[in-house]
């Protein structure tokens, strides 16, 4: 296998969870040379990948068919002897279908599957019989060679490291609030219950995009006695984003594309669901990991595959009833284990 193209033009944390496909084809073919298609605005996460040969992008705001159109041209050229399409959308099931590959593999339920010369079923998860997504993304590799499933992985550059060292003079807390979907999102008030219940000298950074700076300071408002906690949110790269994450106590995350970063640098996390169910296959991977829920079963939940604009039953109690308490206990035993490390090492240097 000298050449393969990848295909995840989804969202930032689909396309996260789908790198698992390049490690583990590291694994079984080193010398490869991977290409990867993924949606423009994503490339940045694979910018300083040591497996990853070129990123194309697909603009799909601007252009959407032209720009389609344009890459199936420079995918043609390539010839590549493997091509996986992750998504089960017919636009990237044409590229992959018309694209010269010796052998093209992806999900049955893509509508132009009859194109590929490989096709896998896609088993969505569900709470009595969760599939995570990793080992979906690897069925397709099985269809080559019985690698087994490893993690996904981000690889911050050492300047992603450099550009965030200022913040790790103290333990800190990561918090990321925000998500694309109300209602995988827990609310500020839940959030500031949370915090309210640690040491008010914990550090805290708030991480997010450009467009989360309004819930970091709806989150900071409701906490004006807490000066410890800063805002980051759209100030840092998805990749410094990761390098700081990766040496927190802890990161406190919706099920969204955090959480998988979390996973690529296996970060310390406590993932909070809401209208969503672990069993959907998208729960953490860190070595180090919780989930927290609504301990109630609640006969709405969930409420769909996906997020929602809205709580279709406008009480939104999958969030609500999250139990504060419990995460706060996480951290604080956290806390507590590394005060007791660091007496112990204090003790043992002064004698």
């Amino acid at each position: 296998m000298k050449s393969v193209l990848l295909i995840q033009t989804a969202f930032i944390g689909d396309l996260i969870l789908s790198t698992v496909l390049i490690e583990n084809l590291h694994l079984h073919y080193p010398n490869a040379r991977i290409d990867f298609l993924v949606r423009k605005g994503n490339e940045e996460v694979l910018q300083s990948h040591p497996y990853v040969r070129k990123v194309l992008t697909w603009d799909k705001k601007k252009g959407k068919y032209r720009s389609l159109l344009a890459l199936l041209k420079q995918v043609r050229k390539e010839q590549y002897d493997l091509v996986i399409n992750v998504q089960r959308y017919a636009a990237t099931g044409l590229l992959a279908g018309l694209s010269r590959g010796k052998i093209i593999v992806g999900y049955d339920k893509n509508p132009l599957s009859f194109l590929f010369t490989k096709k896998v079923k896609h088993i969505a998860g569900t709470a009595a019989e969760p599939v995570h997504e990793t080992a979906r993304c690897n069925q397709l590799l099985q269809t080559i060679t019985s690698t087994p499933v490893t993690k996904p992985g981000l690889y911050p550059s050492p300047a992603d490291y450099s550009s965030i060292r200022r913040f790790q003079q103290e333990p800190y807390l990561v918090l990321a609030p925000g998500s694309v979907w109300f209602t995988k999102q827990v609310p500020v008030s839940k959030w500031t219950a949370i915090l309210k219940r640690l040491p008010i000298r914990q550090k805290i950074y708030i991480i997010g995009t450009k467009k989360e700076q309004a819930v970091a300071t709806a989150i900071l408002n409701e906490l004006p006695a807490y000066t410890n906690i800063e805002s980051l949110a759209g100030s840092l790269s998805i990749l410094q984003s990761a390098a700081l994450m990766q040496g927190a106590l802890f990161n406190l995350v919706n099920d969204s594309a955090p959480l998988h970063i979390a996973s690529a640098v296996n970060a310390p996390v406590i993932a909070l669901f809401c209208s969503t169910i672990p069993g959907f296959g998208f729960t953490p991977l860190s070595d180090e990991s919780y989930i927290v829920q609504a301990e109630a079963q609640l006969s709405c939940r969930p409420c769909g595959n996906h997020g929602k604009a809205a709580c279709p039953k406008r009480h939104f109690d999958c969030a609500n009833l999250i139990n504060d308490e419990r995460v706060a206990s996480i951290i604080q035993r956290k806390i507590l284990q590394q005060q007791a490390e660091r007496t112990l090492k204090e003790h043992f240097v002064t004698i």
